[in-house]
């Protein structure tokens, strides 16, 4: 009995210390899709992220205690991600999140961060509303917040490339059926309508479609001179392929996301030369970003040594840092104090992708404002590299940082 008795209070104090120890921790959520289609995004993000937390929990954490990531899996569907939410808000009673790859996922989920007043950090997704939905004066206070380049950013710079810089007249849009290609397209419409240049086609396809032939014929006999794209990998794939099946060939210039593995992988040559704005390009090119590139292919060992979504890792890296960095000033982790740290950012934060300088205020919560921080990437030989030598000098110096 006195045996039983020992180890019964043994037993309670290894409990107590171990929900006092739980108790300490910041939780953090981090959702987006690690299975199907959208998995390169989310699965690089998630692991920007754990790079992050690590090297931060190994300095002594933030505010004297470890940050805590509660990860969950979207599926890139909007019903899970609203769940997702509810339960990190609810039951894991997180004081911030960060994620959120798709646009649809984004707008479903980012509404229950909005009214518990928990800041969220999006990292990925590019809708244009995203992080537009709560803005003053409908709302006293916005708390969602954005790493990655928003949509009536990059579809400016993808219409100037296709039209100022090669001179294409004749160009078709091709967009998904999802919120991400529908709001990508009209963005896309209205940049190319302040270049004076109407499509001569606009094609739809869904989530899963493997043969775009009748897409890709009426924009062949329309004319286009390229084809200007807002979708996903598989997507993207199938459109530069079906293209080589035709014995057609026309430049693919468009979103971010023909920076996917499942683009490049899948569409192999048929994918060289396809053009698309980045916020970070897999260049060791600052001792920041070498360090960076370094330990994520050390964590992830991705073939051939390249990431398969690098702007999803690295804003989803920034983002923890960011975020870090509102908590120590706040002295705090109460939703509020957060927000109004995030908003007032006082020392600057250095990243992979920039050195960061007050990036957001009350009115302006993105990171990116300007194309001026964007670069255009290209597809060569398996990987992204930049398709511009200015664009890679200017990366260097708004990294903060000397060149490598």
């Amino acid at each position: 009995m006195k045996f039983s008795k020992t180890c019964l209070a043994a037993a309670l104090t290894l409990s107590l210390a171990a929900t006092v120890q739980a108790a300490d921790t910041i939780k953090i959520g981090v959702s987006g899709p690690y299975t199907g289609g959208s998995s390169s995004m989310g699965v690089s993000m998630r692991e920007g992220v754990r790079i992050a937390a690590k090297e931060i929990n190994a300095q002594g954490g933030v505010l004297g205690r470890q940050l805590e990531l509660v990860e969950r899996d979207d599926e890139a569907k909007n019903e899970r991600g609203v769940q997702i939410a509810q339960e990190l808000i609810n039951r894991e009673r997180v004081v911030a999140s960060l994620g959120f790859i798709n646009t649809g996922v984004a707008l479903a989920g980012t509404r229950f961060y909005q009214q518990a007043q928990i800041p969220v950090i999006v990292n990925v997704s590019t809708g244009t509303l995203v992080s537009r939905q709560f803005e003053q004066p409908k709302y006293p206070h916005n708390y969602v917040f954005r790493t990655s380049a928003a949509d009536n950013i990059q579809a400016p710079m993808i219409a100037a490339e296709a039209v100022t810089k090669r001179g294409f007249k004749k160009v078709a849009i091709m967009a998904d059926s999802t919120n991400y290609g529908q709001l990508g397209r009209e963005d896309m419409e209205k940049a190319l309508e302040k270049l004076g240049v109407k499509p001569v086609a606009e094609e739809k396809f869904n989530i899963g479609d493997v043969d775009m032939t009748a897409q890709l014929l009426r924009a062949k006999e329309a004319g286009a001179e390229a084809l200007l794209t807002y979708a996903i990998g598989p997507e993207l794939a199938q459109l530069a392929n079906g293209m080589a099946k035709l014995g057609w060939k026309v430049p693919m210039i468009g979103s971010w996301t023909l920076a996917m593995a499942n683009f490049i992988d899948t569409a192999r040559a048929n994918g060289d030369g396809a053009l698309m704005p980045q916020t970070f390009i897999q260049n060791p090119n600052t001792p920041r970003r070498k360090a960076f590139i370094d330990a994520y292919v050390k964590a992830d060992n991705p073939k051939n040594g390249v990431m398969e979504s690098a702007v999803s890792a690295a804003q989803g890296y920034d983002s923890v840092l960011l975020l870090a960095a509102a908590i120590q000033q706040a002295g705090s982790t109460k939703g509020p104090d957060i927000r109004a740290a995030l908003e007032n950012l006082q020392k600057p934060v250095e990243g992979v992708i920039m050195t960061y300088k007050q990036p957001y205020s009350a009115a302006d919560h993105e990171t990116i404002d300007s194309p001026d921080m964007v670069y255009m990437g290209e597809v060569s030989k398996g990987r992204v590299i930049f398709a511009h030598a200015e664009d890679e000098k200017r990366s260097i110096a708004n990294s903060g940082q000397a060149a490598q």
